[in-house]
This record gives structure tokens, C-alpha cells and sequence, in this order.
């Protein structure tokens, strides 16, 4: 009998990471341990040395806490294994994942009757797994579901073979056997441009404050000085977010509009995602090797705390929000550095209470958009549901310090040195005031949930106040 005429017979065997699901389980549990602690880093050298891949994927399995309801499951191969549980075939899930995570997933799903996994013994990919589904169903004696240079022994193998979202290796072979194909849409600009956050880099417009402040745009070679420290806190900043991502994958899934970041959704794959991001630091030292050495102090300080704030300190109460209000302050000492521009006491003080305040309000929002139980905190941080009131009013006072500061500096004897007419800049307080009160307003009403510093660069009436604020200095300096 024709084996094709009596499918009902013949098994469907469907891989797990790329395949039926659109992540790498093996790279998430990495990042998954070594956010709970960074000195597993060194241990897999000698869990490889001891055993090998099994006892890395073992190793990791373990001490990962996996949730399969969360991964990123494919519809599409989703679909085929209930229509081939329809049609009354006997569905295998034969990965490389170690047994105990691929029977989570088997229980979960309920959708497979078997299960090939990695054990102790040896690493169920490539030569392994076919051997393996032959020893069970014989040569040509099942079908199977892959997509990678790792399955083309297991096509061999199989009597039919669908690839899914392929790699080169898997497409070339698809091609050459005219085989199935299910594929999403390729990578796009959109993604990469998602990847790197091309919009948070508007928050890099403040390494030019100091030259601004210190009325040194007249000079072509530091107005240069100065693009170029954004581009290389542009290109750092980039770099970072994406190791974040990394360690936020399982979290950024749980969220109504982070699951659809490349790296959680499964758009993007970890590899690509590491080779983008070596790319981007080596260019973001490149240019500081164009500037003055202490701006390559600044960057490499900031790379240091933005680390550490993604490893540990975004967890810790209040913590969290004073490295992330510092990490304005660097911008704006990286663009003092870069352009050899004295920054004034007057300016960081301002800087630090207004920017704890912005922080203060990207807390609130995900306490408030979460909807967390009392006595809940949000997943990866350190806040409770009834922080909010604390929070808010702690955000709040913030505001009011910037703009007390703003208004002593105002009154201050080195305004009065610079500005032919100090008296116009007086209105820049009330303004601080408006944005800072408007932003917790619309906070409390759910209609901020960008970034605050994102929020305020696109919000047209933000953008009119700072407009006039700046009608206001050049009026104050030149009239």
C-alpha cells in the first residue's frame, strides 16, 4: 500500500524551539539564571567540560522556572498538530529540550502523545533525533516539523517534511525537495528599528543642555563634538536594550504592549539579537575615540550602571528610580564631557529632581496599568499596589523641587551675568510646574503609558511649552 494513502498511520513529529514555538529555549533559561545570579556565567565552561550539551541543557532546565503557558507558541503548527489529531495520528514532540521542560509543554498544550527529549545519556537534536525517531517508526515511517541546519538529518529521515520559518540551511533543503513551508513575514525595518527603540534615543537630546546652556553653539567643531556624544549614547543605549530584552522576555510576554517586542514575540532570535548588539557598542566606543577622553568615562559609566540596573537594580525599591534619574544626569555629563563644557552645580540638582519625578511616574503607570492585588508586587520590581499614593506624591514633590531649583538658579548671580534680561526667564519655573503636574495628571487618568520622557517629546502641548521656554531664553539673552 502507498504509505501516502494511509496517512492515519504514520506519526507527526513536530521540533520545539523555532518550530513550535518561536523562541530558543535554551538561550531564555540562560538569561533566565543569570538575572537571578550572574556568577552562573561561569560555571557553564565547566558544566560543558563535565557533560556536554545534555548536561548544559539540564543544568539550565533546572534552575529556570518555566512557564509553558507563556511561550510564544506558532498558530500555524498549532494548527496542524489538532488537524492531525483529527485525523487520528499519533503526534510526537521531538526536541532537544531536556525531558522534564518538554513534558511541561506536552501537558499543557495537549496536543501530543509522545514525547523525544534530551536525557541524561545524550542530546536529542540532528543525527540523534533521527536515529531515535527511526529506532521508534522506522525509516520513512513518520513525518516531521523543523526548522534548522539541525533537523535536515531528521528530514532525511522522515517521509514528508514541513520547514518552519527557516533557516538558510533548512530553506536551501526545502527547496531542493520542493518540501512544505510555513513562513512568516521576513524581518523588516519595523523590527530592527523595535529592536534598538529608535524613539528612546530622543531622550539623548540631553547631551546637548550644556552647550546650550553654556551658549557654545557658534562653534561648528562642538556642535560636531556634541552629535556625535548623542550617536554614541544613541548606539550604547541601543546595545543595552537589547540585553535587556533578553532578561525581560517571560515578563515582557505577561505585558498587555511589551509581548510584542521582537525578542518576546519570537520575531527576532537571541543570536541575531547579540551580533546587533556587540555591533552597536563597538560603534558607540568608536565614536568616543573621536572625543575628548573623559567622554569615554561618562559612556563607560553609564554602560556600567545601565547594566547593573538591568541585572539587579530595577528590582530594588526606590533604587530602581534614582539609577534611572542618574542615568539622565550622565547624559547631560556626557554631553558636558564631549563638548569640554563646564556643567554647573545648578543644573544637576535640577536634573535629579526632575528626572526622579519622570521616573517616579514610569512606576506609577505600571502599578496602575497592572491592576496588581494589594499586598502584590509588579513581576521584577520591588513595588506594591499600595505604593501608589506614596509614589505619586513623592513624584509630585520631585517636580516642585526642579522647579524651585530652576527658580533660585534664576535668581542667582550667574544669570545675571550671562542674560541681558534675566527677569524673562522667570516664566520657565511655572512652566516646569506644568509639565510636571500635567504628566501626573494624566498619569492618574491612564492616558500616559510611553515612556514620560517619550510622552512629553511627542505630546504637542509639552512641545508648546518648551518652545516658548526657549523663545524665553534667547529673549532673555539677547533682548
Amino acid at each position: 500500500m502507498d504509505a501516502r494513502a494511509d496517512i492515519k498511520t504514520i506519526p507527526l513529529a513536530v521540533d520545539l524551539d523555532g518550530t513550535l514555538v518561536s523562541t530558543d529555549l535554551l538561550w531564555e533559561g540562560f538569561f533566565k539564571i543569570l538575572r537571578s545570579n550572574p556568577l552562573v556565567l561561569f560555571l557553564v565552561p565547566v558544566w560543558l567540560v563535565k557533560g556536554g550539551a545534555p548536561r548544559l541543557k539540564h543544568e539550565i532546565a533546572d534552575r529556570a522556572d518555566w512557564d509553558a503557558s507563556s511561550l510564544p507558541y506558532r498558530d500555524d503548527v498549532l494548527r496542524l498538530l489538532r488537524e492531525a489529531r483529527c485525523e487520528g495520528r499519533k503526534t510526537i514532540l521531538a526536541t532537544g529540550t531536556p525531558r522534564p521542560v518538554a513534558d511541561s509543554i506536552k501537558d499543557h498544550l495537549g496536543l501530543f502523545d509522545d514525547v523525544v527529549a534530551t536525557e541524561d545519556s545524550g542530546n536529542m537534536t540532528s543525527h540523534n533525533k533521527a536515529e531515535a525517531l527511526v529506532a521508534l517508526y522506522g525509516e520513512a515511517g513518520f513525518d516531521y516539523v523543523g526548522n534548522s541546519r539541525a533537523d535536515l538529518p531528521v528530514f532525511e529521515a522522515a517521509r514528508e517534511s514541513t520547514v518552519v520559518q527557516p533557516d538558510k540551511a533548512a530553506r536551501r533543503w526545502a527547496a531542493r525537495n520542493n518540501a512544505a513551508s510555513l513562513a512568516d513575514a521576513p524581518i523588516s525595518w519595523r523590527d530592527i528599528l523595535k529592536m534598538v527603540r529608535l524613539h528612546q534615543w530622543l531622550k539623548n537630546i540631553l547631551v546637548v543642555v550644556p552647550l546650550l546652556l553654556a551658549h557654545e553653539y557658534g562653534s561648528w567643531s562642538t556642535v560636531a563634538q556634541a552629535v556625535g556624544a548623542f550617536f554614541a549614547f544613541s548606539f550604547a543605549a541601543s546595545a543595552i536594550y537589547i540585553i535587556n530584552d533578553f532578561f525581560d522576555m517571560a515578563l515582557d510576554r505577561a505585558h498587555p504592549t511589551k509581548k510584542n517586542r521582537p525578542f518576546a514575540s519570537g520575531r527576532l532570535s537571541v543570536p541575531f539579537g547579540m551580533a546587533c548588539s556587540a555591533g552597536l557598542l563597538v560603534a558607540a566606543f568608536g565614536i568616543s575615540l573621536l572625543l575628548p577622553l573623559a567622554f569615554t568615562g561618562v559612556l563607560a559609566a553609564y554602560l556600567f550602571v545601565t547594566t547593573a540596573y538591568s541585572f539587579a537594580l530595577k528590582r530594588m525599591l526606590l533604587v530602581d528610580v534614582f539609577t534611572l534619574a542618574s542615568l539622565y544626569t550622565l547624559r547631560i555629563l556626557g554631553g558636558a564631557a564631549a563638548t569640554e563644557v563646564d556643567v554647573s552645580f545648578w543644573l544637576l540638582a535640577f536634573s535629579i529632581f526632575f528626572f526622579l519625578s519622570l521616573a517616579l511616574v514610569k512606576r506609577f503607570v505600571e502599578l496602575h496599568e497592572r491592576g496588581v492585588m494589594p499586598g502584590r508586587r509588579i513581576e521584577g520590581r520591588g513595588y506594591r499596589a499600595e505604593d501608589k499614593p506614596i509614589i505619586s506624591m513623592s513624584g509630585v514633590a520631585s517636580g516642585f523641587g526642579a522647579a524651585m531649583v530652576l527658580a533660585l538658579y534664576i535668581q542667582s548671580d550667574a544669570v545675571a551675568d550671562q542674560y541681558s534680561s534675566p527677569w524673562l526667564l522667570w516664566p520657565l519655573a511655572p512652566a516646569i510646574l506644568f509639565i510636571c503636574m500635567r504628566i501626573w495628571i494624566l498619569a492618574y487618568r491612564s492616558e500616559v503609558h510611553d515612556d514620560p520622557i517619550v510622552f512629553i517629546m511627542r505630546d504637542w502641548r509639552s512641545q508648546g511649552v518648551v518652545g516658548i521656554g526657549v523663545l524665553l531664553v534667547l529673549g532673555a539673552l539677547f533682548f
